[in-house]
């Protein structure tokens, strides 16, 4: 028979979850706002890539491109697996299960965000994919239980206000285009949501959610190019013999491989939101530069007013997110743990500062 002090095993594995809940390691603000600002580089830069590659070259397919990423990723993960640079779960038949709806969402991510693309004007498609932030709010809040402050919420909604000042010039109706945006937000919103779920280090870890995702991904995707003659018509691409071209497309190929990585690192020191935001302020950005060099702007109050919105209410988040313990937006931990973390922020964060100074771990399990 049990003894008196004994518990069952229900109790136990939710005193287990309080406890690891409660000791799960804060991350620094200094790899929080580094992660932050590796996304945002990293997505300038493939932006200026992609640009190049698809627009001055010409070259016919977007499918054939996000492919070449996927495929870079795989070769750079296997081959650092292999030669014991990093870790991750070897195949096995609880893989799928493990990653599962993470390479589904992805598909639908990427041609629901070319579609949206072919079907809206630039401006338009700025102003609609900003609402993937408050989508992404709203499912950190259902999906992994967050509770924002006031005070970020309303520096969201200013991102958004804004986003719609700036375009307003541009607010054309057409409901296929809305209907395509609308999903391309929910898509990628889910997407960042679901890969700060599987990033467990107990689980897939990092690396292997990059590698085991563009595994699954890229045989449907190539099905589908090899369908629509889109592979076809890369192969036959006249620029192949161009250096200048080919080192350009795999510097591309390579930087899908970075943009993918800096997005799960991103949302492993910080969340999916703080993600969203940051490539809003990086396409802010993009604006401002804009406004000075190329000689493509033209100029107006309202688009320019607009652009000044966003960036407030980006900056707000920024500063009330780096002020802010990520433990603080856990209801777990803002009912039960309110009084314990005066005194133990202090031995965590002096733990995670010097763990966390190194956001290039070599092994999720440590």
């Amino acid at each position: 028979m049990p003894g008196a002090g004994s518990i069952n095993h229900s109790d136990r594995d939710m005193f287990i979850e309080e406890n690891q809940d409660v000791q799960k390691p804060v991350h620094s603000k200094c790899a929080r706002l580094l992660s932050a600002f590796f996304y945002g580089i990293s997505s300038f830069l493939l932006v200026l890539l992609n640009k190049n590659v698809l627009s001055v070259y010409r070259f016919p397919s977007t499918m054939v491109l996000g492919i070449g990423q996927m495929g870079v990723t795989i070769i750079i993960l296997y081959v650092a697996k292999l030669k014991n640079f990093i870790t991750f779960p070897d195949f096995n038949k609880q893989i799928p299960r493990k990653l599962f709806p993470l390479p589904l969402i992805y598909i639908g991510n990427h041609l629901s965000g070319l579609a949206s693309t072919q079907k809206l004007s630039l401006p338009m498609f700025t102003v609609l994919r900003k609402f993937a932030i408050p989508i992404t709010l709203v499912l950190e809040t259902i999906v992994l239980r967050k509770r924002y402050p006031l005070s970020i919420i309303l520096s969201v909604c200013t991102i958004v206000v804004g986003a719609v000042i700036a375009a307003g010039f541009d607010l054309s109706f057409q409901l296929e285009g809305y209907l395509i945006a609308l999903l391309s937000n929910i898509f990628t919103a889910a997407n960042g949501v679901y890969i700060a779920i599987k990033i467990d280090p107990k689980e897939l870890g990092k690396y292997g959610v990059l590698f085991y995702n563009a595994s699954f991904v890229i045989i449907p995707t190539l099905f589908v190019s090899f369908i629509t003659g889109d592979i076809h018509k890369a192969i036959e691409f006249e620029q192949w013999r161009d250096i200048v071209f080919c080192t350009q497309f795999l510097l591309s190929c390579f930087m899908g491989f970075i943009l993918l990585y800096s997005v799960v690192l991103c949302c492993y020191y910080n969340s999916p939101l703080t993600t969203m935001v940051s490539g809003a302020i990086k396409n802010i950005c993009i604006a401002y530069i804009g406004i000075f060099i190329g000689g493509d702007y033209t100029f107006s109050w309202l688009n320019f007013i607009g652009l000044n919105i966003c960036m407030s209410g980006g900056l707000s988040y920024s500063i009330l997110i780096m002020m802010s313990n990520p433990r603080d937006f856990d209801p777990v931990n803002i009912s039960n743990n309110e009084e314990k973390y005066s005194k133990q922020d202090e031995t965590c964060n002096g733990l995670s500062e010097s763990e966390e100074a190194k956001p290039l771990i070599i092994s999720d399990e440590e």
